[in-house]
């Protein structure tokens, strides 16, 4: 008979992912997951298989937590303000306190070898191009501009955000939200 958990799951891998976030997916080790997230090794491989198990289910949570931003870029009717907005928002959900961590995503991207861990690069890729996608149907609301141009300009937003999320952590409120101002008179 299978033993019950004497952990939330939910809770476990919430803790996870701060430490992602804060650490990196290369710096966490299997040690560092067992203290954040009060659990045993038996019970982090019984239940997530591994580290990357563990990192792909944060992953997950850090899209449920995102998704609250990205709900509102959804069913935005604002075309590029939505936009805008969307990035504002963004820098708001990337702090905590004083404390700007960037995005779990981008700050994975950057630290990880493309090779070394394909089945995280995929789930990464797909949550850049899920933003990427709601980009594209906000900017088609302009139906002044052709689909190629949307295409570009979601490229430079995306590049924008991945540039926007690593300054996040160095630069104040103040130069990030001129960041922002620069990027949108472009489009």
């Amino acid at each position: 008979m299978a033993r019950k958990k004497q952990y939330n799951e939910e809770e476990v891998i919430k803790k996870a992912m701060g430490l992602f976030w804060r650490n990196g997916y290369e710096a966490t080790s299997v040690r560092m997951l067992e203290k954040e997230m009060g659990i045993n090794q038996f019970s982090i491989y019984s239940s997530f298989k591994n580290k990357q198990g563990v990192f792909l289910e944060s992953v997950q949570y850090y899209k449920t937590q995102i998704n609250t931003i990205k709900e509102k870029l959804r069913t935005s009717n604002n075309g590029v303000i939505g936009l805008k907005q969307y990035f504002y928002d963004f820098i708001e959900f990337s702090s905590e306190g004083n404390l700007r961590k960037g995005c779990l995503v981008t700050n994975t991207v950057n630290e990880i070898k493309q090779d070394a861990e394909p089945e995280v690069m995929t789930e990464l890729k797909k949550f850049a191009n899920e933003i990427r996608d709601l980009f594209v149907s906000n900017l088609k609301q302009d139906d002044k501009k052709k689909n190629t141009l949307i295409q570009e300009q979601a490229d430079y937003l995306m590049n924008t955000l991945l540039g926007l999320s690593i300054s996040s952590k160095v630069f104040t409120k103040k130069q990030l939200e001129n960041i922002i101002e620069v990027t949108f008179t472009n489009l």
